[in-house]
């Protein structure tokens, strides 16, 4: 059986070769799906993301995230648990338990934050549980924590 061949691109500044696969991977940075009905917050995490380096796709409730999250897929989510038409735990369980999309992080981010909410964002399947008001700075350090961009 003949062997894949992969192609590569050598610049002649660069002293060696970098695959297409890389090459593909620095011009799409990692995107982040926003799913809080408040389009305040939304903004301002797209914000303090994109400032960052990330790209951002953003719903105002469960089902576009859904919807989102499985035709898009995204790198990592961040999710408020009040939302309208799916809230944020029913999302969050869906999301972990199909195979197509098992796989995507979850950073809940809600003003819920006695520890039996926290508790259950994990139960459903959450990496990470903020509580609003949160530092722009911190929500950075977790998605990054998550999801770090490569220099």
């Amino acid at each position: 059986m003949p062997q894949p061949t992969t192609t590569e691109l050598t610049f002649s500044d660069a002293g060696m070769p970098w695959a297409v696969e890389d090459w593909s991977a620095a011009l799409h940075p990692p995107t982040v799906l926003i799913a809080d009905d408040d389009e305040d917050i939304r903004d301002l995490i797209a914000v303090k993301l994109r400032a960052a380096g990330y790209h951002t796709l953003e719903a105002g409730d469960g089902r576009t995230a859904m919807a989102l999250a499985v035709n898009e897929r995204p790198h990592l989510v961040l999710l408020d648990i009040s939302m309208p038409w799916l809230d944020g735990l029913g999302f969050c369980y869906e999301l972990h338990s199909s195979p197509q999309t098992a796989d995507i992080p979850v950073i809940i981010v809600s003003s819920r934050g006695a520890p039996a909410d926290v508790d259950l964002g994990h139960i459903v399947g959450a990496e990470d549980y903020l509580v609003k008001p949160f530092s722009p700075a911190e929500l950075l350090r977790r998605v990054q924590r998550l999801l770090p961009l490569d220099d």
